[in-house]
């Protein structure tokens, strides 16, 4: 890769470009937040070549939800799949909406 290309991916948000100790940092948390929520397989970072976790900013949104939820006293376990199931539902409504835009008959007004 090269750094033409490197500087392509950096509006792509599942993109790795975050190393564990950037990341904890960013999210003012610890690494071991970062490597308990990979525990309990909320998110899974890629690895370097050396082995080194790396995250992308998409991962780092959600890690972002799941540490307020913590913040708020919601054990981590629960956080995480709060987080996964707010995630599949957001998907699930984005899949539902381009469904019925895709299936509303030409020339009927949209709905408010």
């Amino acid at each position: 890769m090269t750094a033409d290309d490197s500087f392509g991916r950096l509006d792509d948000d599942d993109y790795p470009a975050y190393t564990m100790g950037r990341a904890a940092e960013m999210l003012n948390t610890t690494q071991g937040f970062l490597r308990a929520i990979g525990e309990a397989r909320l998110i899974t970072p890629l690895r370097s070549a050396g082995g080194h976790r790396r995250y992308s900013r998409y991962q780092l949104r959600i890690a972002a939800r799941a540490r307020e939820l913590v913040d708020g006293g919601t054990p981590i376990e629960a956080a995480c799949r709060i987080v996964i199931l707010e995630d599949q539902l957001e998907e699930a409504q984005r899949i539902n909406a381009e469904y019925h835009r895709d299936t509303k008959p030409p020339g009927m007004p949209t709905s408010a």
